[in-house]
């Protein structure tokens, strides 16, 4: 039984308490200095692409590193388990799962959507499925998810079922009301929908979903298994599994919780979860558990996943902790959001409610952005002229909408604003001008192509 294995953690104690909340607070200088590595120069207001990692922990990672490149066998033999144990239990209370062996550290969300499409979609290959029985995601879920969902459910037999998300959105009750219309569409023609996906807090564009309202939901209508892809949410948003009531949530710690890249954990709930949970890369782990599978699949580099103690140590510096920061972040790019929207016209893509610590702007519709290309082609812009780094949405007009307006037109493009703890208004303010700069020129994307 893999819980009985001691690699998993278990004891016959409880895990140690949080360390306490520094007395001391880190300052502002010392915020520069942990991040003094960033680019002196470049606006960097995309902490929700690759995250960030601040100087201490990387110090602490480049401990880890040199163990092993020291004596091998005796960081293989001696550290490692225990270390990734450490840090496995650490994620267990941040997160309040019942049990560290339902906490597994992986690559990235990517890997976990993997590991557990890949059990959907063997089940669809073994015939316990029947042919078109579906899989639920929303439309904009994230690309190699959907990739996932192609390789290992489509193929198999399985069918999809996508969820669209409302843009801009106004409330959650949108999003509620759409899901439900999708449920009802799974569920036609006698076919059971096997698995909802949902996000925590979409990529693109950027949105924070009502997940306990819409688990509770799947939970209603009698689909089998959920699955939350949080990518985002770990360090932006408040996570409790137990509240969520999914049978799977994973979250990357190297995009808002200041790991290196990169790591991820993957939560499994123990009532729903069974042997045939598997890591996909086959070590001589496989069959004894998916933690212990994840924590060794063959040589790399493991230091990510073992700088956990090294992250809560940086973030207790902070007043309030994690939750102090992510007030902070949350309560600033909302801040900057209006600032920006207001400068240029143009509106938020959500209520501030309904953000973490990214937010969507609306770009002034004279830029005329009429496609991805554009979108790509501004982004690359402001990085190669201005210096300034941010992702860059075209919102595509639905047949018979209208869409939202600014004094000139329709908007169809929105930046995906972030804010982290190294951030300051002039990487928005830079932001800020260089859009005006290039409305006031007369640029538009199509005169970009020809730069």
């Amino acid at each position: 039984m893999q819980h009985d294995d001691p690699r998993n953690g278990e004891s016959t104690h409880r895990s140690s308490k949080k360390p306490k909340i520094s007395s001391q607070f880190i300052t502002e200088s010392d915020i520069r200095d942990e991040f003094s590595h960033h680019h002196p120069r470049v606006a960097r207001i995309n902490n929700g692409s690759f995250g960030s990692c601040p100087g201490s922990v990387l110090a602490a990672q480049r401990h880890w590193q040199l163990q092993f490149l020291r004596q091998p066998d005796a960081f293989y033999f001696n550290s490692l388990r225990d270390g990734i144990t450490a840090s496995r239990k650490i994620i267990k209370d941040l997160i309040n799962a019942d049990h560290v062996d339902e906490v597994s550290l992986v690559d990235n969300a990517t890997t976990a959507a993997a590991i557990v499409l890949q059990r959907i979609g063997r089940s669809f290959a073994e015939g316990k499925f029947q042919k078109n029985d579906t899989v639920l995601m929303l439309h904009c879920a994230y690309e190699a998810v959907k990739k996932s969902i192609q390789a290992y459910v489509t193929r198999a037999g399985g069918s999809v079922i996508e969820v669209r998300l409302p843009f801009p959105v106004n409330s959650e009750v949108e999003i509620i009301s759409e899901l439900k219309k999708s449920i009802d569409e799974g569920k036609s023609n006698g076919r059971r929908i096997r698995l909802a996906i949902i996000d925590h807090i979409t990529s693109m564009p950027s949105v924070v979903i009502p997940v306990k309202e819409l688990v509770r939901i799947c939970r209603a209508e009698g689909i089998e298994q959920v699955f939350v892809d949080a990518a985002h949410a770990i360090g932006s948003v408040k996570v409790d599994v137990k509240e969520v009531g999914a049978d799977f949530y994973v979250s990357n710690l190297h995009k808002w919780f200041f790991c290196p890249p990169s790591v991820a954990f993957l939560y499994c709930n123990k009532s729903t979860t069974s042997s045939d949970l598997h890591h996909p890369v086959v070590s001589h782990e496989y069959g004894n558990g998916l933690p212990i599978e994840s924590a060794w699949t063959g040589t790399r580099d493991y230091s990510s996943q073992l700088v956990v103690p090294a992250v809560l140590e940086f973030v207790n510096r902070f007043e309030g902790g994690i939750e102090g920061i992510m007030k902070r972040n949350h309560d600033q790019v909302v801040k900057m959001g209006k600032m920006l929207a207001e400068s240029w016209g143009t509106n938020l893509g959500s209520p501030p409610e309904m953000s973490a610590a990214m937010i969507m702007v609306g770009l002034p519709s004279r830029l005329c952005l009429n496609s991805e290309k554009d979108a790509l082609k501004l982004r690359s812009h402001l990085r190669d002229c201005y210096e300034v780094e941010v992702p860059i949405f075209h919102q595509v007009p639905k047949d018979g909408e209208e869409g939202v307006r600014d004094k000139d037109g329709f908007i169809t493009g929105y930046v995906r604003i972030s804010h982290q703890v190294y951030n300051t208004l002039e990487d928005y303010e830079k932001l800020r001008d260089a859009i005006n700069q290039l409305v006031e020129d007369g640029k538009t994307c199509k005169m970009l192509f020809k730069e």
